[in-house]
C-alpha cells in the first residue's frame, strides 16, 4: 500500500459568478520517502489539490473523491481529527513564509507552541528541541535567530524556519508549495539541498509544487503535469524530460531558457489558460494546441499508458502525430 493514494479527486468552489472547478478527477500515488513534483501554470489546480488533501480548502470549497493516507480515508474526517494528522503525520510549507509566520510572535514562541500542544513538552523541552531543529536545517546562530521576530530574518532564514517548524513532529509527508519563490538562485539551491537532506535523514515523502522545472529536474523522482485542473501527463521525471509525450509538457519544457542553444529568443505557449467556470468539453489544452484535432475539442482523453512507456498521458494524439 502506498503512503498516499489519491483517487478521482474533485475540488469545486461556489462563487457569486458560478461554480469554479479547480481540480477535476485527478489520481496519483506517493510512496514513503519519494518525491513527487506537481507542475503547471498558475491556476492549473496544483495548490488546491494539495489543500484538499490537507483539508485546508477555503469555506466555499468542497471536495469529492478519495484520499487515503496510510490506508485511512481523509475526506470524511472532521477538523479535530484532521488537526491531529496534520500535527503528527502531514505538514506543509506554504509559499510565502512572511505571511505564514505570525509577525507579532518571536520565532521561539511559534515553534515551541507546536511541541507543547501536540507533544505535551514543557516550555524548556520544547525550546531545546526547536533550537536543535533549527541547527538541523543549517540555520546559522540558531540560539540568536530563535529569539527574533520574523521581520528580523531574511527570506532564506524565514524559509528555513518554516521547514524546521514543519519537521518538529517528524511527519511522514511534507508538502512544499513553491518553497523557493522570491528567493535568489543561491538560496533556492540551498533550500532544495536542505529538503533532500531532510528526506534522507527522516525518510519523509515530499510533494513539491512548483513552476520551476529546473528545480524539478534535480529533486524529484516523479512528475505530475496539471493544466485546467486535470492531469495531462504523469511519469518519472527522467521520462518527462527525456521524452515528454504531451504537447503541453513539451510547451513547458520549450519555454525554459537554455544555455546550450545560440538563440536568446524565449519560446511561449500561445493563447490563454481556460476559464475554470466554463471548461471545454474536450482537452482543456486543445484551444492552445497546434496539433489539436476535432476529437480533442469534443472529448476529454483518458489518462492511460502509451506504447512501451511507463508513464501516463491524457492525449488523443499518437506520438507519431506529435513528431
Amino acid at each position: 500500500m502506498s503512503l498516499l493514494e489519491v483517487r478521482d479527486l474533485d475540488v469545486t468552489f461556489s462563487t457569486n459568478d458560478g461554480t469554479v472547478r479547480a481540480v477535476n478527477k485527478i489520481s496519483f500515488d506517493l510512496e514513503a520517502g519519494e518525491t513527487l513534483a506537481i507542475v503547471g501554470e498558475s491556476g492549473s489546480g496544483k495548490s488546491q489539490a494539495v489543500f484538499a488533501i490537507m483539508g485546508l480548502l477555503a469555506d466555499n470549497g468542497s471536495t469529492s473523491g478519495s484520499v487515503l493516507f496510510h490506508g485511512e480515508e481523509l475526506t470524511h474526517l472532521n477538523d479535530t481529527q484532521l488537526n491531529k494528522i496534520r500535527a503528527n503525520d502531514m505538514a506543509m510549507i506554504f509559499q510565502d513564509p512572511m505571511t505564514s509566520l505570525n509577525p507579532y510572535m518571536r520565532v521561539r514562541d511559534q515553534m515551541s507552541e507546536v511541541l507543547q500542544l501536540h507533544k505535551g513538552m514543557s516550555k524548556s523541552e520544547a525550546y531545546n528541541a526547536c533550537v536543535s531543529m533549527l541547527e538541523a536545517v543549517k540555520l546559522p546562530d540558531a540560539t540568536s535567530v530563535i529569539n527574533r521576530f520574523p521581520h528580523e530574518c531574511s527570506g532564506g532564514m524565514r524559509q528555513r524556519i518554516m521547514i524546521a517548524m514543519s519537521l518538529l513532529c517528524q511527519p511522514k509527508l511534507l508538502i512544499a508549495d513553491e518553497p523557493t519563490t522570491a528567493l535568489d538562485v543561491t538560496v533556492q539551491a540551498q533550500i532544495m539541498a536542505l529538503l533532500r537532506r531532510v528526506q534522507d535523514d527522516f525518510g519523509t515523502a515530499i510533494i513539491l509544487i512548483t513552476h520551476d522545472l529546473g528545480v524539478v529536474a534535480g529533486s524529484c523522482e516523479k512528475t505530475l503535469v496539471m493544466y485546467g485542473g486535470r492531469i495531462l501527463e504523469y511519469a518519472t521525471t527522467k521520462e518527462i524530460f527525456a521524452a515528454p509525450s504531451h504537447p503541453y509538457t513539451r510547451g513547458l519544457l520549450s519555454a525554459v531558457p537554455r544555455l546550450d542553444t545560440e538563440t536568446d529568443e524565449l519560446v511561449t505557449i500561445p493563447g490563454n489558460p481556460p476559464n475554470m467556470m466554463e471548461l471545454p468539453a474536450g482537452c482543456p489544452f486543445a484551444p492552445r494546441c497546434e496539433f489539436a484535432k476535432d476529437i480533442c475539442h469534443a472529448e476529454m482523453p483518458e489518462l492511460v499508458a502509451h506504447g512501451d512507456h511507463e508513464g501516463l498521458r491524457a492525449c488523443h494524439l499518437s506520438l507519431e502525430e506529435l513528431s
